[in-house]
């Protein structure tokens, strides 16, 4: 029971819930950039073992790893020595469900300089992100291959939380050939992949994502069947797809660029081609919603939006496609399908 919900606490208990979250943020933040959980994975380490590893300050850590212990990360054994906790695989490299990458990613390393700037952002209408870094987020990761591997490893994790919801939702029986648009690392084209073993595939992305991809193809064992291609998709989209996935990419951009990549994808795909958008789809009323917080995270990063579902279909029309069904998941996802109108 966190503070603001225990019977009679006054109205300030909320904002110090709120500041208290922020700081479990950072320590949280910490925890995974230094790799904490796959230090302690194979057994208890005390503060001093751990400073060794990570080349800190041992007193210092050791006052991190309390707080994360009162959080619930970590449990401090009664010899002094930090173990695991459940929680802790959440922040284990490659672990089943594990979002480390993802905590790196909006806990510390581009996301959380750019929040500094959202006042700003209300103020003027400016992105905070290029405003604290001084160019677009596309082209810092871009200068920054480090943080633009960590920030799509941590899109890899998300999508493989999300695969278990969203494959029983999509039908490829008849597909022979799926374009991923802005597909990252390949992460959900290789689970379609594997799913519908007589499909070929093809990635769109960046450059330097389709790099990462390359590796995370090869490994997954489809390089055979799967091709990456670097490009930008407001210039073109591969075409000869029988189903194209838009995964997370039309909500980074604002209702004019949307439209223009949905022209791309129109000019490609096949008169009886499917489109299968996955984001979320923001509901009405004021029930607790995570995406309308993500939406935020959008004015701040990219200038993107979460979208209601007619919004979506409204964009989708204006570039050539008809909604033709919405399902939503239990994880705050929905799978749009559209097809193009003639």
């Amino acid at each position: 029971m966190t503070a603001h919900t225990a019977a009679g606490a006054p109205p300030a208990a909320a904002v110090f819930d709120v500041i208290a979250g922020y700081w479990t943020a950072r320590i949280v933040y910490v925890a995974a950039k230094l790799g904490i959980a796959d230090l302690v994975a194979d057994g208890p380490k005390s503060a001093a073992e751990l400073a060794v590893i990570t080349k800190t300050h041992a007193p210092s850590l050791y006052r991190i790893l309390r707080a994360l212990c009162s959080t619930g990360w970590l449990a401090e054994h009664p010899d002094g020595r930090f173990g695991a906790t459940p929680l802790t695989v959440a922040l284990q490299t490659g672990a089943p469900g594990s979002v480390r990458h993802f905590a790196m990613s909006e806990l510390g390393e581009e996301h959380y300089p750019a929040w500094g700037g959202v006042l700003d952002t209300v103020r003027t209408g400016e992105l905070a992100f290029d405003r604290v870094f001084g160019m677009p987020n596309w082209q810092y990761w871009a200068e920054h291959p480090d943080d633009a591997e960590t920030f799509n490893r941590a899109m890899s994790e998300m999508t493989a939380i999300l695969e278990p919801a969203l494959m029983p939702l999509i039908d490829l029986s008849a597909v022979r050939r799926v374009v991923d648009v802005g597909g990252g690392r390949g992460t959900l084209i290789a689970a379609l992949l594997k799913a519908y073993p007589r499909a070929s595939g093809v990635v769109l992305d960046l450059p330097h994502v389709i790099e990462l991809g390359r590796q995370h193809i090869a490994q997954e064992g489809l390089a055979e069947r799967c091709t990456l291609v670097p490009g930008d998709f407001f210039e073109s989209v591969p075409s000869g797809g029988d189903a194209y996935f838009l995964k997370w990419v039309l909500h980074d951009w604002d209702d004019a660029r949307s439209v223009a990549l949905l022209k791309q994808v129109r000019s490609a795909i096949a008169s009886d081609g499917r489109l299968f958008v996955i984001e979320a789809v923001i509901p009405p009323g004021n029930d607790p919603f995570l995406h309308k917080l993500v939406d935020v995270n959008m004015l701040v990063m990219t200038g993107g939006r979460e979208r209601t579902e007619a919004e979506y279909r409204s964009l989708l029309a204006t570039a050539g496609f008809e909604l033709t069904r919405v399902t939503a998941t239990p994880l705050e996802a929905a799978v749009l399908e559209a097809r193009p109108t003639a």
